[in-house]
């Protein structure tokens, strides 16, 4: 192959005329001269004179552009002016332009119109055509030889010019200027308008699609609807504002009457925060409290003459006919139907905009929601369904989940264990009486894990074999605590507690399925915990079956109960659209912003069931060098340089021991002694804050102001920031001296403090600021600073308003606020104990236990623990995974930890390996594997850069899109050793140490096999064409020799 652009020059001495050598300079026979020009000949094949360059080319796709190309060509040869066109269907097309000879000789320059396709250029009319989205465009200009065998064409030289599309609103509408016959014209507009579809309007409009656990707070799920893009059928719905001809319906299961005088339903809320036409409330009675507005802000309600049952799934319709409204609930248990219908008709007008404003569903910032369930809801914005109430199908979702079941089951359970119990309670009191009973038998029987048998049993006593484990936990508690009653959330903890023992002995994946059972009943009995375990194993299949809807069920019990981890488990699952269910950000806010709200209390009530999350991902050794305990060499040795004065080694042991972080057992009144000292004796700022902070929130110390007061003050002199804002909320809370408060908190502020953001937020929102009134937006802005700078209730409060958006001054921004609700949701300290457990256990080798805590926390959507499950499905330590549940866990948990906001590059790799490899029943995916690496690569991963050279080594031509994202779109149609190259290139100046010598290897490899192609003809030739000209060489050398010597003598 040609490459390079240069000419061979003859020497000086040698003047060629017309073909001849001039013989005043130099005179020598014709044998001569040929030898002379074969090797001069050969060397051209290595310093050829091949080139082209685009001269003027534009900067995006032009119509009739004239463009200037430069080009020389050392034998007949033909230019080439092609046109490559990404797509965003990952497809590329190589366009055709111009062709031309190009004539030995000296260099050239053509000018061409560049005559660029129509659906390139222009904007879509009818005639011109539509086009998919293009990603990237090039020019590309060659000079190309036919091949030895003339089969194909070679690229001797080669310039590439990248034009910007433009998107298709921007670009120009052609003027044409022929008319094309009528029937041309005809058959083109008909192919047009019959791809023609008319867009998709929400005039049915599903606003829940899915079920929806709700604990009976303020956590609803928000909804806002668009006008119609058809202006005809907007101007019907603005036409029926002041005459609402609409329905909606909802399916909902309470599990408790309303602790409230109402609790929330479904509510519509308009921009000034009022509540508006369809308002729908559930009294404490346990009606329905229905209210609409009409104008001029006049409002009226009325309540339902029936009531909303408990434990049972209704379906409660609300229909609007202008000033007439209908509603109608139908319950459903078992083959059971219930029929319930109000109508009430309102004196004024009714008033309807469903654009206006927001809806919510369940609980919102000014009420409660419900205590239960709720199921599917539709929205008929501009008619009345025509189905009937007989005519009512259950929603297969709710048949799916088959939630009455689950309970009705538990029903019975729960009355079997309250008769054990109670004849257990009867025996113990007897038998204390009696003064012949021992309550040894529970220790020994958790360790020995068996029971002595009694000779005797009541008829009550009698259970199935998969419930005998909780009736004998059930018998020893009972004798344990003699008359006094034992509860069912007791023995539930106790057979949970059992449970993880079990799980915690396990070596094998085999013992689940028979432990699962006992999470079950545990799950039943009101503990939490087991329900989301149980959730997790059936989530997984660790041992048991796969059973995603079995999965969703157990969740939503735990996520209704307010369990925190289940709450996270299912805001992942409708984030991510996980296991089938729809993907619904407005859903998944509502589980994370309890869990988020949660954790900025959990944070100001640390308890030691919380652990500060922390995320180790175990192919760093680095940070698992770093977890310690207080026996650990790393901690003591901080200890000892703690007593020697060191302030930063008393912050960290004290920083360690309130939060239990890097391994070390929280320990509050430990911190707060280490604290201390850093503060009195060693005059720190920091510890004179953290100090200050615990005395003013009394954690681990008996309050004391004045004295908390002194140390803020004292660190505050010292220039740390943080105790300006401390000493503020001081002045707010205690002094009531917002003027103080405001300046420190002003003066902070400007020093990057997220917690003086955060605060200034909230006066500016109570309308607290000295001399302001009430300003949502400035608010708005001080919350965004305060999450910017990391504040978690700062991120809750920004997220708050997103959700909602402020009329005229912020959007909704709903994907935004579930990303900042899910960021706070997982700095949760319940969360962070799960994550300590599987550390622990990873560090002692338990990999089965280590497995089982990552999946808990990877289940709910933590990157961290994603990754980490996938490492131990990938390592299988030991062998305690089957390996096609290895191999799959692997696949799952890569698979997700890559979707994560900063996804680890070593899961990039890895992925893109399993992509290469084709896992499983999955062929092999080279394009996938490509982005994987190209994402790596971006992250400046060297192994990214290798592999995607290793890619390109195997034959593979990577997409136009991967090498424009990597800055190299230029080398598409170039080279592979070019490529190859610059790929290699990258990889060793990415600055990793291990790298360097690999990649540079591989590089050293490129230039040996493109010499070797390159060069080995050319070296060939010259070597012959040496062989033949040496004799004549010398001969003539020899005789020149001699004529001197001659003229010597």
């Amino acid at each position: 192959m040609r490459s390079g652009s240069f000419g061979f020059l003859f020497p000086h001495s040698l003047k060629i005329v017309n073909g001849e050598i001039n013989e005043h300079t130099w005179t020598m026979d014709h044998h001569t001269y040929r030898y002379i020009c074969v090797f001069c000949l050969s060397m051209q094949m290595v310093w050829s004179l091949d080139q082209v360059t685009l001269l003027n080319p534009p900067d995006e796709p032009l119509p009739d552009h004239l463009l200037e190309v430069f080009y020389s060509c050392d034998e007949p040869a033909t230019v080439q002016l092609d046109c490559v066109v990404s797509f965003d269907t990952d497809i590329t097309s190589t366009l055709l332009l111009r062709q031309w000879s190009c004539v030995p000789g000296g260099p050239k320059i053509r000018t061409v119109e560049l005559n660029l396709p129509d659906w390139l250029v222009y904007q879509a009319d009818g005639i011109v055509p539509d086009s998919q989205w293009v990603l990237s465009c090039m020019l590309q200009a060659s000079i190309r030889y036919s091949g030895f065998y003339d089969t194909e064409r070679s690229v001797a030289a080669w310039d590439v010019a990248t034009l910007q599309p433009k998107p298709f609103s921007n670009r120009p509408v052609k003027q044409h200027q022929l008319c094309m016959a009528w029937s041309t014209h005809m058959l083109q507009l008909t192919h047009q308008i019959s791809k023609k579809q008319c867009p998709l309007e929400q005039e049915t409009v599903h606003l829940l699609s899915s079920l929806c656990a709700s604990t009976g707070e303020n956590f609803g799920i928000t909804k806002t609807l668009d006008p119609y893009s058809s202006k005809s059928l907007d101007y019907l719905r603005v036409k029926a504002i002041s005459f609402p001809w609409c329905m909606f319906s909802i399916w909902i299961f309470v599990t408790r009457h309303c602790q409230r005088r109402t609790c929330g339903v479904f509510h519509h809320i308009d921009s000034q925060n009022n509540y508006v036409t369809p308002t729908m409330f559930l009294t404490n009675s346990g009606q329905l409290h229905i209210q609409m507005n009409g104008e001029p802000e006049e409002s009226s309600a009325f309540l339902s003459t029936f009531k909303v049952p408990l434990s049972e799934w209704c379906q409660i319709s609300v229909m609007v006919k202008g000033r007439v409204v209908t509603v109608s609930m139908i319950c459903v248990d078992g083959e059971r139907r219930t029929v319930h219908s109000t109508e009430h008709m309102f004196r004024h007008t009714l008033v309807l905009d469903d654009t206006e404003g927001y809806f919510v569903i369940g609980g919102g910032k000014y009420i409660t929601g419900v205590e239960g369930y709720y199921g599917p809801l539709v929205y008929h914005r501009t008619r009345i369904s025509p189905h009937s109430t007989s005519e009512v199908v259950i929603p297969d979702v709710i048949r799916t989940v088959n939630l009455t079941g689950w309970l009705q089951t538990c029903q019975a359970f729960h009355l079997e264990m309250t008769v054990k119990i109670s004849g257990y309670s009867l025996k113990a009191k007897q038998g204390t009486e009696s003064g012949n009973i021992c309550f040894d038998a529970f220790h020994e029987w958790m360790v020995k894990d068996r029971l002595l048998s009694e000779s005797q049993c009541g008829l009550w006593e009698a259970t199935v074999p998969q419930r005998r484990l909780a009736a004998k936990l059930a018998k020893i508690m009972a004798l344990k605590h003699g008359d006094r009653r034992v509860s069912l959330a007791a023995v539930g903890r106790a057979l949970y507690s059992l449970s993880l023992h079990k799980l915690g002995r396990a070596s094998r994946t085999g013992v689940v399925s028979r432990i699962l059972p006992l999470l079950l009943q545990a799950g039943c009995l009101a503990d939490n915990r087991a329900l989301h375990t149980a959730s997790v194993l059936y989530s997984t299949g660790l041992g048991v079956k796969k059973q995603p809807s079995k999965a969703w069920l157990l969740a939503l019990l735990a996520a209704q109960r307010d369990d925190r981890l289940a709450l996270l488990h299912l805001g992942h699952l409708h984030h991510r659209g996980v296991h089938g269910l729809p993907a619904d950000p407005d859903l998944a806010y509502a589980y994370y912003s309890n869990i988020a709200k949660q954790t900025t209390l959990d944070r100001v009530n640390p308890t030691p069931q919380q652990t500060f999350v922390e995320a180790v991902y175990l192919n760093n050794d680095e940070a698992l060098s770093l977890q310690t305990s207080e026996d650990h060499h790393i901690f003591q040795w901080l200890k000892h340089q703690a007593r020697r004065g060191a302030a930063e080694a008393e912050q960290t042991i004290a920083r360690m021991l309130f939060w239990g972080q890097q391994g070390v057992s929280p320990n509050m009144q430990m911190a707060v002694r280490h604290y201390e000292r850093g503060a009195v004796h060693l005059g720190d700022p920091v510890s004179m804050y953290d100090y200050g902070i615990v005395l003013l929130q009394g954690h681990g110390v008996e309050k004391d102001i004045p004295k908390a007061v002194k140390f803020l003050k004292k660190a505050m002199d010292q220039g740390f920031v943080p105790a300006i804002s401390a000493l503020a909320w001081y002045y707010e809370q205690f002094e009531q001296d917002y003027n103080t408060a405001v300046q420190l908190w002003e003066q902070a502020d400007l020093l990057k403090c997220p917690e003086a953001a955060l605060n200034l937020g909230v006066v500016h929102s109570l309308g607290l600021y000295p001399g302001k009134a009430a300003d949502q937006f400035m608010a708005y802005q001080y919350y965004l600073k305060s999450a910017e700078r990391g504040h978690i209730r700062g991120a809750v409060q920004l997220a708050d308003i997103w959700t909602t958006g402020i009329p005229g001054r912020v959007n909704r921004r709903p994907s935004d606020a579930v990303l900042w609700v899910k960021w706070a949701a997982e700095h949760n300290g319940y969360l962070g104990s799960i994550l300590r457990k599987a550390l622990d256990s990873y560090l002692k080798s338990d990999m089965f236990s280590s497995l089982l805590y990552y999946m808990m926390a990877a289940e709910s959507g933590y990157a961290a623990a994603q990754f980490n499950v996938a490492y131990l499905c990938e390592q299988n330590t030991f062998g305690f995974l089957d390996p096609a549940f290895a191999s799959n866990c692997m696949w799952r948990y890569y698979n997700l930890t890559i979707q994560s906001q900063n996804p680890d590059t070593y899961a990039l790799i890895r992925m893109g390996d399993l992509f290469y490899e084709g896992h499983s029943d999955r062929q092999k995916d080279l394009f996938s594997a490509a982005e994987m690496y190209k994402q790596a690569a971006l992250r400046n991963e060297p192994q990214g850069w290798y592999n995607l050279g290793l890619l390109a080594e195997e034959g593979f031509r990577l997409p136009l899109s991967v090498l424009a994202e990597l800055s190299h779109s230029e080398l598409y149609l170039a080279n592979n050793s070019l490529l190859l190259s610059a790929l290699y290139k990258r990889c060793r100046d990415s600055g990793d140490t291990d790298s360097y010598l690999p990649c540079s290897l591989a590089l050293f490899n490129v230039y040996l096999q493109s010499f070797q192609r390159d060069y080995s003809v050319a070296i060939m030739f010259s070597t012959a064409a040496a062989v033949v000209a040496a004799p004549a060489i010398i001969l003539t050398i020899l005789g020149v020799l001699r004529r001197s010597f001659q003229m010597l003598n």
